[in-house]
């Protein structure tokens, strides 16, 4: 199953480069992306548990991606949420975590880190999708099984 993925990026450039090294590289299907923190926070929230991972920019043409990760924090367990900035400051690391961040890439020097963390999800949602299956077929023989 693919990794179901939204991307709050304002660089067009960074933009395409991640679609195509995500989608190249990891089970990874890019189903949209923003500019802007209003963009992003109503398009995650609308979408109500059908996405897996969002890839943040901590500057938005309009807002911040910090406002993103607050707008996130009520998700379900397997929805990850990273920052990806150019400024992975302790400090900004630290306020990312609090607002929710699942991992905090630096642009510059962290993005094969950041590819890794992808195919690592990738692999958990195939896993939960294969453990979910057995439990469906377990409780089916369950229920077929004359007691």
């Amino acid at each position: 199953m693919a990794l179901i993925t939204y991307l709050a990026e304002d660089n067009q450039a960074i933009l395409d480069n991640l679609i195509d090294t995500l989608e190249e590289i990891a089970d990874v299907k890019v189903a949209a992306h923003a500019v802007t923190q209003v963009e992003a926070s109503r398009w995650l929230t609308h979408q109500d548990g059908k996405w897996h991972l969002a890839i943040v920019d901590l500057f938005l043409k309009e807002g911040s991606g910090l406002g993103v990760l607050a707008g996130c924090r009520n998700r379900e367990p397997y929805q990850k949420v990273v920052l990806l900035t150019n400024y992975a400051t302790p400090e900004i690391r630290q306020r990312a975590r609090e607002l929710g961040a699942d991992a905090v890439f630096d642009k510059a020097t962290e993005r094969d880190a950041l590819y890794a963390y992808c195919t690592e999800q990738t692999a958990n949602i195939s896993q939960e999708d294969v453990q979910e299956a057995q439990r469906d077929a377990i409780a089916l023989h369950t229920l077929a099984v004359p007691t």
